[in-house]
């Protein structure tokens, strides 16, 4: 017992220590609340009970199990003679990897039920019914947190339903399932080793889910670690392994926890208590004894996949923010291709080089990202305001280059570098253009890649490399084809005057693309961000000076070079240092402005997981946009197919609720939203049927206005 004892006692000495961290902080960051689902009831009947708790975004509370770490919330009741409540129902939590601590958490906003039974001699009158209620709520210190909530029951003659009754009805339908539903059952894989053993857990899939999980509940004499690895199994059959470590006594002969599943996106949680069989070969056989890397599909299913990482890739060269890099460089070998046919293969796969290494990068971000507990998401980069600011001067460099303001050999400073490598012919203009096109690239969804990104995101670090290989390789294929079999471009014109005036017509779109990046940039400076516009005006005086009197004149040359040069850093250190202070972007500015609600437009509300269960419960469908205004894609989508006369005229036909979830500075309640529906970015668009019964309507990337219309019909039924 000694052992037990220890664990215990560390275990609460770290939950002292985080509580002593927070005292000086007050327990604010939760809101509990006592809901009855009747205002008044007959002798005799059980009312159902809520606690709800809303807990500020960042934080977090505990499930039954908290993990390794932190502490479920407690509820004393306080209740009169004659009532009794029951045990306490949990909703299926999150599960949150800090570094090597596992824990399974709450946020937003939660409502654990209990059914208080009404005894049947109760005499008719109002009941103050009365419950101490203590959390531990956690960001990134802990703080204890502790409530006395109350409400009242009128005992009468007939059975009223409360006003909290909708959403403590929706709360019930999002309870775990029963396990026996889907047959359940778990044997030992191997022997012990040590005091670890491998267990699998097998049950009936009613469809294909991906991924696929195991919440355990919490005990003294051993624990099931929380890393479960997807196996082969029986068609029909789901297989997880988990690892078993014991602390003292003998094995355990029963489990009990959550068997997690998302089949079509949408997280169902089954409640499973499951009496562990003995080691036999003939059990094991029904799942693959094989140690998988992590996550297994069957492989049409990682093919099909694959397919939608390489098409999705492909599709990006389409995209606006793409196009104009991608047309540039194709006309940069336009000439090249009859006269140097082996220069222009070397160049195609340059080109292609660094188009991977940086989604390799990317691929790292991710991993990254994953690793120190949050959220991952496709253009997570263009949350961070300093990229986006040299982003913004990195594009309009280009656009000035492309303009022809200034031509620069590799020799001189970075910063002109940057600019004129677009437009070189040479193998470092063919890398640059390879790692511009995918740093533009990452704004947009196309079709296909959305579904591959949510897959990826849900992988070992391994698959997830692979994955974005895939795609980079469907970005790179045009450029990469046409450098290699160069008579494809014979339908082009031959090289002549009109390249060097597509190359200036190629700035436009360049520029534009620029002036969207600036647009971006006033969700976090607010009124400073001017300060960035005129610091661009400084930059294209310098590339002006530089290429005028340094590239075109051999007389000022020298001054020329000190005037660019002073400009720039005066420029610089006034404007982005002095006066926008670019490195530190101000937080009293948020994305309020994403679709406003305009007259005669669609009357946008803030998404949330209560705002959808609140309107489902009335009965009414409900359409959700997640977007961002750094999605070109979205913004596209929102355009022609959502808000427009026709789907308007939709919406308030079929009394439907629309609401927004602003995705711009990637919160991680929309990035867990995205998750449940194997997306890893947006946009992504859900339709909820006014039968709360049935599943959300998902849709694709790229929307049309008969897409979404048919969408609500079907939701309006």
């Amino acid at each position: 017992m000694h052992l037990i004892l220890m664990r215990a006692i560390l275990k609460s000495f770290s939950v002292v220590l985080l509580c002593l961290a927070g005292l000086s902080t007050q327990a604010a960051h939760t809101q509990a609340s006592l809901i009855l689902a009747a205002e008044s009831a007959k002798p005799g009947d059980t009312v159902l009970a809520g606690v709800r708790l809303r807990i500020d975004h960042g934080w977090h509370t505990y499930w039954r199990n908290p993990g390794a770490s932190g502490m479920p919330t407690k509820i004393e009741w306080q209740l009169p003679t004659g009532v009794s409540a029951g045990a306490t129902e949990w909703p299926a939590p999150q599960k949150l990897p800090e570094e090597d601590l596992t824990t399974y958490v709450y946020t937003d906003d939660i409502v654990l039920l209990v059914p208080l039974k009404l005894a049947p001699d109760l005499k008719p009158g109002m009941l103050e019914l009365k419950a101490k209620v203590s959390w531990l709520e956690c960001k990134t210190l802990c703080v204890p947190g502790r409530a006395d909530i109350e409400a009242g029951l009128t005992i009468a003659v007939e059975t009223k339903p409360s006003k909290d009754a909708p959403l403590l009805e929706s709360w019930l339908k999002k309870l775990p399932r029963k396990g026996n539903t889907i047959s359940p059952r778990a044997w030992w894989e191997k022997p012990a080793i040590s005091n670890l053993r491998p267990l699998l857990i097998e049950w009936t899939a009613p469809k294909e889910a991906t991924p696929v999980d195991f919440f355990p509940d919490g005990y003294d004499h051993f624990e099931v670690r929380p890393n479960a690895q997807r196996v082969p199994a029986s068609a029909g059959k789901i297989c997880l392994r988990v690892e078993v470590k014991k602390f003292e006594g003998d094995w355990p002969k029963e489990i009990s926890g959550l068997l997690i599943q998302n089949p079509g996106g949408q997280q169902l949680a089954y409640e499973a208590s499951l009496s562990i069989q003995p080691f036999g070969p003939a059990l094991t056989a029904s799942c693959s004894s094989e140690t998988p890397t992590g996550p297994v599909l069957a492989t049409p299913s990682l093919l099909k996949m694959f397919f939608n990482a390489f098409i999705g890739g492909l599709i990006l060269n389409v995209m606006p923010c793409v196009l104009p890099v991608i047309a540039l460089k194709i006309l940069g070998f336009v000439g090249q291709a009859k006269d140097e046919p082996r220069r222009v293969r070397q160049l195609g796969l340059i080109y292609t080089l660094g188009v991977l290494l940086s989604f390799l990068i990317l691929a790292a971000l991710v991993i990254g990202v994953k690793a120190t507990g949050h959220r991952a998401g496709w253009g997570m980069q263009f949350g961070n305001p300093q990229f986006l600011v040299v982003l913004v001067v990195v594009v309009t460099l280009v656009a000035l280059n492309l303009f022809g303001l200034f031509e620069v050999n590799l020799s001189a400073n970075v910063m002109d570098a940057a600019g004129s490598l677009a437009s070189r012919h040479g193998a470092p203009g063919a890398f640059f253009n390879g790692v511009l096109a995918t740093v533009l690239a990452t704004p947009c969804t196309a079709p296909f890649l959305g579904i591959a990104l949510g897959f990826a995101f849900t992988q070992v670090s391994g698959m997830i490399v692979l994955m974005f290989m895939v795609m980079g390789l469907g970005l790179a294929a045009p450029y990469l084809l046409l450098s290699w079999y160069p008579a494809c471009l014979k339908f082009l014109p031959k090289p002549g005057a009109w390249t060097e005036r597509f190359k200036v017509a190629m700035g436009f779109p360049m520029l534009a693309t620029a002036i969207w990046l600036f647009s971006l940039i006033t969700l976090y400076y607010g009124s400073r961000s001017w300060w960035l516009g005129i610091f661009l005006v400084i930059l294209s005086l310098a590339a002006w000076v530089y290429g005028q009197f340094v590239q075109r004149s051999r007389t000022y040359r020298r001054f020329g070079l000190i005037t660019a040069l002073v400009v720039l850093v005066v420029g610089y250190l006034y404007a982005l240092e002095g006066q926008l202070d670019w490195r530190l972007p101000g937080v009293e500015t948020k994305a309020e402005g994403l679709h406003q609600s305009v007259p005669d437009g669609i009357a946008w509300q803030r998404w949330s997981p209560d705002a959808v269960a609140s309107a489902r419960a009335q009965g009414r469908p409900v359409f959700v946009d997640f977007t961002a205004d750094w999605c070109l894609t979205c913004q596209v989508n929102n355009r022609i197919a959502i808000d427009i006369p026709s789907v308007r005229a939709k919406l308030k036909a079929i009394d439907a609720a629309s609401l927004l979830g602003d995705y711009t500075r990637l919160p991680d309640d929309i990035t867990t939203e995205l998750n449940r529906y194997g997306r890893a970015g947006v946009p992504l668009v859900l339709v909820f049927p006014k039968d709360p019964e049935k599943p959300p309507i998902v849709l694709p990337e790229l929307l049309t206005s008969r897409i979404v219309l048919t969408a609500l019909e079907q939701a309006g039924r």
